[in-house]
């Protein structure tokens, strides 16, 4: 399928055999972020396509990129955990609130995956790819974004060294929340808890800074 973003006109190609029949689905632009509804039962005519290409619009082919669909409304979330039993266990509990698993195999396919998606949670273990859990490479890319889109991920770090939901540590290490390994078991029912806080918080923030006449 033929893809046009209606926000920057870029185009780009999806394989028919990646798009969830019989369902809408979602993705991200891979140029501006802007999420996009597929429809497997209305695809783009040839004009419609042709047309773009004339003006130059962005090619981009996404066979070999790491595009993750999921369900209109449906939350993802991505998995930065080398121990397969944290992993394992980890996955269950996101599996339990609602979230379409991603799961990144090293930082160099995280930070791909990351490219390609805003993902709205992403757990990573703080020696995930790393010997050094001060040189995360995943942290130190998610603590260089932008804060218009940092703002809309969470991101949770398990750790081994910081208690479970130590503010201070998360703020330094600028993450939404530290999850102690001991405490993985009730990882659902803490990153539930933690979320709900953090979108009240953004709420009111929003609310108030749109009061103040900004965006």
């Amino acid at each position: 399928m033929d893809i046009i973003c209606s926000s920057c006109s870029s185009k780009f190609r999806i394989p028919d055999e990646k798009i969830p029949a019989g369902r809408v689905t979602t993705l991200s632009c891979p140029k501006c972020k802007t999420r996009i509804s597929l429809d497997p039962a209305k695809k783009p005519d040839r004009g419609a396509v042709a047309t773009a290409e004339s003006k130059n619009a962005s090619n981009y082919n996404a066979s070999d990129k790491p595009f993750d669909f999921m369900e209109e409304e449906g939350l993802t979330a991505l998995l930065c955990e080398e121990n397969p039993i944290a992993r394992k266990t980890i996955q269950a509990g996101l599996s339990l609130i609602d979230y379409q698993i991603t799961i990144a195999e090293s930082a160099r396919d995280a930070l791909k995956r990351m490219r390609y998606h805003i993902y709205d949670l992403i757990v990573v273990d703080e020696s995930f790819d790393t010997k050094n859990p001060d040189a995360n490479g995943v942290l130190i890319y998610l603590e260089r974004l932008q804060m218009s889109i940092r703002r809309n991920i969470f991101v949770a770090m398990v750790s081994s060294r910081y208690r479970t939901m130590d503010n201070m540590m998360a703020f330094h290490a600028s993450v939404n929340l530290i999850i102690n390994i001991k405490n993985i078991e009730d990882i659902g029912k803490i990153l539930g808890r933690a979320i709900t806080d953090t979108e009240l918080f953004y709420r009111i923030y929003k609310e108030a800074y749109k009061e103040t006449g900004r965006r």
